[in-house]
């Protein structure tokens, strides 16, 4: 085969019979197309910048392909590794209680059994007289219900019942200002509440082998003084006179000391735990920023220097807090014009109970909910 003619196109010569009359470069060259019009150009450069945003996301996707890969092959090392690993222990139920042992406190305070709630606080808490008996006998069925809950692992030898005062609102203080808001005066609405007590605590007598502290203090409510007395509190309190009443109503009772001080302050040593119990009158809260804490410390801080204790308990604020060093008793009347007029949080209505364990101090606080479930 010999070339023996002209390209069509330039001087080369092609093969005889080559059926396009053209050379290697003349074809190479017609097969490129070249644009010649602007039309042309753009739809050249679409083209281009399709095939190149197909060859990103190509790229892409291979990259999140290889990623996954080697995610998925640690995975399958980290479970076989697992897997070569197991080497289970057995685990036994725990036998009986041992002799670890320790002390449940529940504290009751600012029921105020006789005040109705309703429209004052916009709809958020309702709280009669009847509805307080209800709270009361929830507090102590779910009081004995915590206790037996911590009865499965220690044993509880004695049981502590802080009585931290302001069962009753008063419809008597302020020049009877409260008058309105309660639906029983003064004497009546003491008998109430000390109804619901002896129940609760014949209740608690029944249903348990412990033996009770009953702690008493005088809230600011059930005084018969407009403004409150602190060097006679006890001589102008009705719930002092209460509690008087529920000592000797038990004095038969060898399974109940009652303790009932004199003063703002009462002590009870529970192991190496010395509880300092009172109402929480004394101290003085502004509704601050940073709530009752401040003011609660500065106040322990001062009473400590007298005397020490490592945990102050009591009530007055209608809300539950646990400061550490102190436990805020919240209040069984719930949120009401009080809580309204001091800028206290909301609050469901609840009550208190802790465990001070022998050998490891307070191990748990817990919340009695005595509101109803909606």
């Amino acid at each position: 085969m010999t070339k023996d003619r002209q390209c069509a196109s330039c001087p080369a010569l092609v093969y005889r019979d080559n059926k396009t009359g053209l050379c290697k470069a003349c074809r190479a060259s017609r097969t490129a197309h070249v644009a010649t019009t602007p039309a042309e150009t753009l739809d050249i450069d679409r083209e281009k910048r399709r095939l190149t945003n197909e060859l990103s996301t190509l790229r892409a996707t291979y990259k999140e392909a290889l990623t996954t890969i080697d995610r998925q092959e640690g995975e399958l090392r980290t479970m076989n590794v697992l897997e070569q690993g197991r080497d289970t222990f057995s685990i036994v139920p725990k036998k009986g209680r041992g002799t670890s042992e320790g002390t449940a406190v529940i504290v009751a305070s600012d029921w105020h059994i006789e005040e109705t709630v309703g429209a004052e606080t916009g709809g958020l808490n309702v709280h009669t007289l009847a509805g307080a008996k209800q709270k009361a006998v929830r507090f102590f069925q779910s009081a004995l219900r915590l206790v037996n809950l911590l009865k499965q692992d220690i044993q509880i030898p004695t049981i502590i019942l802080a009585l931290l005062g302001d069962f009753i609102t008063n419809a008597e203080l302020h020049g009877g200002d409260n008058a309105e808001a309660c639906s029983l005066p003064p004497t009546l609405a003491l008998i109430e509440a000390q109804n619901m007590l002896l129940s609760g605590i014949d209740f608690l007598l029944t249903n348990t082998t412990a033996n009770f502290v009953i702690v008493c203090h005088s809230g600011n409510h059930a005084r018969t003084t407009q403004k409150i007395r602190f060097n006679a509190e006890n001589g102008h309190s009705l719930e002092y006179l209460m509690y008087m009443c529920l000592a000797s109503i038990y004095r038969n009772e060898p399974r109940i000391t009652f303790i009932i001080p004199e003063g703002m302050h009462s002590y009870v040593q529970v192991y190496d735990t010395t509880i300092r119990f009172h109402h929480g009158h004394a101290v003085k809260y502004g509704g601050g920023v940073g709530g009752i804490y401040i003011p609660v410390n500065k106040a322990i801080a001062q009473w400590s220097k007298a005397r020490h204790a490592d945990l102050d308990v009591f009530g007055h604020f209608h809300q539950m807090r646990d400061g550490g060093n102190f436990l805020c008793n919240g209040s069984l009347i719930g949120y009401n014009a009080f809580a309204l007029s001091i800028k206290a949080d909301f609050e469901q209505p609840k009550q208190t109970l802790f465990l001070i364990d022998k050998k490891r101090g307070r191990t748990c606080t817990w919340p009695i909910l005595v509101g109803d479930v909606k």
